[in-house]
């Protein structure tokens, strides 16, 4: 599913399809993770915090999550302009499910880690 779509254009009920996969990307759970541990974040806040995101797909990421209203964009008018990331009530009410998955990620890593590594040599 193309980023500007609205909704899979095969499948536009399934919730997988269209709000799990974006959600689930590259890049959203990440995001997701560095704004829960603060208020409100600054753009090169956010990109300071995951150094291997390019500044096109951060904006990419923030876009889709705002359009998806998991994050909320605060614009203040200043010399520059202050433009601060926070968010939702929505995306703070899914985060707790996600820091269980965080948890079993952290718990199974080295196990997950050498099963692929033994499976890579067979």
């Amino acid at each position: 599913m193309d980023r500007k779509d609205i909704r899979d254009a095969m499948f536009p009920d399934c919730p997988i399809r269209n709000i799990l996969s974006r959600m689930m990307d590259k890049w959203t759970l990440l995001v997701l993770y560095t704004l829960e541990h603060k208020d409100t974040l600054r753009f090169n806040d956010i990109k300071r915090a995951i150094p291997d995101i390019s500044q096109k797909s951060l904006t990419v990421t923030l876009k889709s999550m705002e359009a998806d209203g998991l994050v909320s964009r605060k614009v203040t008018p200043a010399v520059p302009v202050k433009v601060e990331y926070s968010l939702t009530e929505r995306a703070l009410s899914v985060m707790t499910i996600l820091d269980q998955l965080l948890s079993w990620s952290l718990e199974n890593f080295s196990g997950i880690i050498a099963d692929r590594e033994k499976h890579s040599q067979e």
